[in-house]
């Protein structure tokens, strides 16, 4: 990056050490952190979309959609989070170029499965294989937010499913006394109370969804792990300008202060979040600030 970088077997000290951090490994390496920032900033919220639908489905008076809904968190809860990772990137990825492959090779005679190939035609593969390095790079993005948010959206499901049975019965009846319909009752009275009830438990989620980023490794994407893996690895003169030794304990030193601090200021913004939720509340967080300001 600097002029003086151009010869670095005559750098020492922070001279080399500038140089070496500046190199386009280490500009991918922080651009990894905006990476598990992004993901995090897209996957909560779905996850969150996929929970409320199936604790939604969950609570369903129609028998049949009610046990979809419950299948779904309890599949989901009762296998290792990494075999389902490894499983939906595979089973999404075969299913999305299916569908194109029906859509755009509707001639095609030849099996799709064949052994243990899938083998479809070349218009149907995701993505194409004339398409930039980038786009091949967000779709696998795209594959690993989907896979994050089918996996904790089941936890996020059964956190809420029990929220929405924590709110009192009596708090609908009423609400159905004063001539309000089921549907009303339940997005007017239930979901804003729920939220207090469900809190903790999201917010116990979060946290393992952060700590679960590095999962993204194994989903094909170049996190943190990947790059402090590869950047402190030994590197030798003869495959790099800046060789050195196993510095890998340095680099995920850092990760684990990145990882800490995130988590301490994630567990600050959800007291002040829990403080607001149950202001005015009949709970015993509501109840605590009333004494107070008593």
């Amino acid at each position: 990056m600097f002029a003086y970088c151009s010869d670095p077997s005559v750098l020492e000290g922070l001279t080399w050490l500038s140089c070496y951090l500046t190199t386009g490994k280490h500009m991918a390496f922080y651009g990894s952190f905006v990476t598990v920032l992004v993901l995090l900033a897209i996957t909560a919220p779905t996850a969150l979309a996929f929970g409320f639908g199936g604790a939604m489905m969950a609570r369903a008076r129609f028998a049949p959609l009610s046990w979809i809904g419950k299948g779904y968190i309890a599949i989901v809860r009762g296998v290792p989070d990494i075999a389902f990772f490894l499983f939906f990137v595979i089973a999404l990825d075969q299913m999305f170029e299916f569908v194109r492959h029906r859509i755009k090779c509707p001639d095609w005679t030849e099996p799709v499965r064949q052994g243990n190939d899938f083998i479809v035609c070349a218009q149907a593969k995701l993505p194409l294989g004339t398409s930039p390095q980038w786009i091949h790079e967000t779709y696998g993005f795209f594959l690993a937010v989907l896979t994050f948010a089918i996996v904790f959206g089941a936890f996020a499901a059964n956190v809420l499913f029990g929220a929405m049975r924590a709110v009192p019965r009596t708090q609908m009846e009423t609400a159905e006394a004063y001539g309000m319909t089921h549907r009303q009752a339940f997005w007017r009275v239930m979901v804003p109370q729920m939220w207090v009830y469900a809190l903790p438990g999201l917010g116990n989620l979060w946290m393992v969804l952060i700590k679960a980023t590095p999962l993204l490794f194994l989903l094909g994407v170049e996190d943190i792990v990947y790059w402090a893996r590869e950047l402190g690895g030994t590197k030798t003169a003869k495959f790099t300008d800046y060789p050195h030794g196993d510095w890998r304990m340095w680099y995920f030193l850092a990760l684990l202060v990145f990882y800490l601090a995130f988590t301490r200021v994630s567990e600050i913004f959800i007291e002040k979040l829990m403080v607001r939720l149950t202001h005015g509340q009949a709970t015993t967080g509501g109840e605590a600030q009333r004494k107070a300001a008593a």
